[in-house]
């Protein structure tokens, strides 16, 4: 560790900060532009980066409380994030998705780099070297596993028969904009589906405000089933950014390969609408994007289910 450091308390302070959220944001870019990966190396390893490379340059060979080193972590994490926005590699909705995780891990690698930087402090420039060079490594590890399908089914109970309810699966007009809060923050959504032909080989489209579903019909059992596969998509959504964000994540990284409705005739006379998406994501750790995923799946499918449902019971 060079020990030229500044040794003023605000010029060291600030120092720590710049530099970690630089480096931070330099291996990033490496992360999802060079080597095309969303993994935990971004989403886990750099903030614990972020939080130990500002404790160790911060506190090394000074006296200074735990409670500022962590408040440098956090500097440094806030200050990455608005030049990821700044330079149009991340829009505001995924930042505040990736947010509550990345302020914990900011906050353990701060505690680690502070007690390296006491204990240890000659071993402090390799700990934070090998940090480093593990998250590009970690990246290129992690794009040669494949990620896991995963299904969503969201169901509703409509006042009509399921001849009637068949009318308006394969296909429905305008719905209403929107007036959840969560497609107010550019998580794309449905606004009306055409269909193209009958029974299996029919094309249907689901068309959302970022462009279209291209849905081929696999199974046709009127009144009962309709199964498509998914053979092209639109983005996931319109990034909230004063730029026009082209990050890698909005194509191929979130994928829906198939979908289904299934109608169920209930004995009072009913019918149970169920809507099904399979899909995959190539962003880890996926036990907690799954979270969002499916929340935003069943938003998606409770948009379109209700809106048949009243479309049905007229």
């Amino acid at each position: 560790m060079n020990t030229s450091l500044p040794v003023e308390e605000k010029p060291r302070k600030w120092m720590a900060v710049g530099l970690t959220s630089l480096v931070a944001l330099l291996l990033i870019a490496w992360a999802i532009y060079g080597i095309g990966e969303y993994g935990l190396a971004l989403f886990v390893i750099t903030p614990l980066f972020i939080g130990g490379c500002s404790a160790v340059i911060y506190a090394y060979k000074r006296a200074v409380s735990c409670r500022a080193v962590v408040q440098t972590g956090f500097w440094s994490l806030g200050l990455c994030m608005v030049l990821l926005m700044a330079c149009a590699m991340e829009g505001l909705i995924c930042i505040v998705m990736a947010l509550l995780p990345a302020i914990l891990l900011t906050w353990v690698g701060s505690l680690l780099g502070y007690a390296l930087v006491r204990k240890t402090p000659g071993k402090t420039p390799l700990a934070v070297l090998l940090l480093t060079c593990s998250i590009p490594s970690l990246s290129f590890i992690e794009k040669s596993y494949p990620p896991s399908l995963n299904a969503v089914t969201t169901s509703v109970e409509i006042k009509a028969t399921p001849e009637t309810v068949w009318r308006h699966v394969i296909a429905f007009p305008q719905l209403p904009e929107p007036t959840a809060f969560i497609f107010k923050t550019g998580i794309a959504y449905p606004v009306n589906a055409t269909i193209t032909g009958e029974g299996v080989g029919a094309v249907r489209h689901c068309n959302f405000n970022t462009g279209s579903f291209v849905e081929p019909v696999t199974a046709w059992k009127e009144a009962r089933l309709l199964k498509f596969d998914v053979a092209e998509q639109p983005a996931p959504l319109k990034e909230l950014s004063f730029w026009d964000v082209k990050a890698p994540h909005l194509h191929d990284y979130f994928v829906s390969k198939q979908g289904q409705f299934r109608l169920i005739p209930l004995p009072n006379g009913n019918t149970l609408l169920e809507g099904t998406t399979w899909y995959y994501h190539n962003i880890k750790p996926a036990f907690y994007w799954r979270q969002w995923s499916t929340f935003i799946i069943h938003k998606i499918h409770q948009r379109v289910l209700e809106h048949i449902k009243q479309q049905a019971e007229k």
